[in-house]
C-alpha cells in the first residue's frame, strides 16, 4: 500500500550569492516575484499537493524566512482598522497553523543531498516531497500536484523532467531512459551535470521531487560526488542500482530559472503579465520599450 506524502522539505539554506548585494541582508527565498517572495509560491504549490508538514533546512542568517511565515498582529489590526479586508485575506496565506512548520540548520554547505538528509530525524520512515524554491513553475495545474496524481498510481520515486538543450545538460541532472511510459519514463540511471559527450539523454531533473525513505538511507551512506558535494542525484541514482523504482515525470507548465537573474527576470515579465491587475499597463509598457528599440536600431 502507497503512503500519503505529506511532508515536503525546502532546502533553503543556500547564500544566494547570485544575487548579491541584495542578498547580503535577505535570503534569496525572501525575494520577491511581482509581490509574492520565491517561497510563497513553493509554500502553495505544496499546499496544492496535500503537504501539511513543511520542513525548511535552513542556515545561519535565515531568521527573515522564519519572520515570514509568522503571525503580524500589529500589521493585521492596523489593516483590520483601515478595512483593508482584501490585504487581510491575502496575509492569511503567508501564516503557517503552530507545529505544521519547522527548521532545521545545515551547519555546512556539503550540497542538495546533504540538505535532504539533515531533516531525516523529521521526516522518519515516510514518503517526501522535497521542493527547490529556485524552480517556479508556472502551471494551469500545480507541479507537484501533478506529480502526485501520478505517484497515486504508480508509487516509487519520482522527479520532475523537461527536455533541455544538449549544451545545457551539464547544469542538470539527466535522466538515463530504460522505458517511455507516455508522460512518464522509468530510469536506469542518472548522472549529475554530466558533459555533453557524456550525457544518456536530454531529460533534465528539475526541483521537484516525490521520494522513499530509501533515499534518505542512501544519502546515510554516500560520500562527496560531483563538486565536492553529497549529491542527491547520486542517492537516487543508487536506489536505481539496487532495483527501486525511480520515474521521471513530464510536467505541463513552463519552468523558471529564479536562481539566475534571467531567469528571474523572465519570470517576473511572465507573471506580471499573468496578472489582470497589471496586465494592461505592463504590456502597454513592453510594447512602447519594443518600438523604441526598434527604432534606435
Amino acid at each position: 500500500m502507497k503512503r500519503k506524502v505529506t511532508k515536503a522539505i525546502f532546502p533553503v539554506a543556500g547564500l544566494g550569492t547570485r544575487f548579491l548585494p541584495a542578498t547580503k541582508s535577505i535570503p534569496k527565498e525572501i525575494m520577491t516575484l511581482v509581490d509574492r517572495p520565491l517561497i510563497q509560491y513553493a509554500i502553495d504549490e505544496a499546499r496544492a499537493a496535500g503537504i501539511r508538514e513543511f520542513i525548511f533546512v535552513t542556515s545561519r542568517g535565515k531568521s527573515a524566512l522564519e519572520d515570514y511565515f509568522d503571525d503580524a498582529p500589529e500589521l493585521e489590526s492596523s489593516l483590520r482598522k483601515s478595512g483593508k479586508t482584501a490585504l487581510l485575506e491575502m496575509l492569511k496565506e503567508t501564516n503557517m497553523d503552530s507545529g505544521a512548520i519547522a527548521y532545521v540548520r545545515q551547519n555546512r554547505a556539503l550540497g542538495l543531498g546533504h540538505a535532504v538528509w539533515c531533516a531525516r530525524r523529521l521526516v522518519g520512515n515516510e514518503p517526501f516531497a522535497v521542493i527547490l524554491t529556485d524552480d517556479v513553475i508556472a502551471a494551469e495545474k500545480p507541479c507537484l500536484q501533478q506529480m502526485m496524481e501520478a505517484y497515486a498510481d504508480i508509487g516509487g520515486n519520482m522527479v520532475a523532467a523537461m527536455e533541455v538543450p544538449a549544451d545545457k545538460a551539464s547544469s542538470y541532472g539527466i535522466l538515463d531512459i530504460g522505458e517511455e511510459m507516455g508522460t512518464m519514463v522509468r530510469a536506469k540511471g542518472m548522472v549529475e551535470k554530466p558533459t555533453p559527450s557524456d550525457a544518456p539523454s536530454n531529460l533534465a531533473v528539475i526541483g521537484r521531487y516525490i521520494l522513499t525513505p530509501n533515499i534518505l538511507q542512501n544519502l546515510t551512506r554516500l560520500k562527496a560526488g560531483s563538486g565536492g558535494e553529497i549529491q542527491l542525484t547520486d542517492a537516487i541514482a543508487a536506489e536505481i542500482e539496487q532495483g527501486g523504482p525511480v520515474y521521471g515525470f513530464r510536467f505541463n507548465g513552463q519552468r523558471f530559472d529564479c536562481g539566475s537573474k534571467p531567469g528571474f527576470l523572465q519570470a517576473t515579465v511572465a507573471f506580471g503579465l499573468a496578472r489582470p491587475d497589471l496586465r494592461d499597463e505592463f504590456a502597454q509598457y513592453l510594447s512602447h520599450l519594443t518600438a523604441v528599440r526598434q527604432a534606435a536600431e
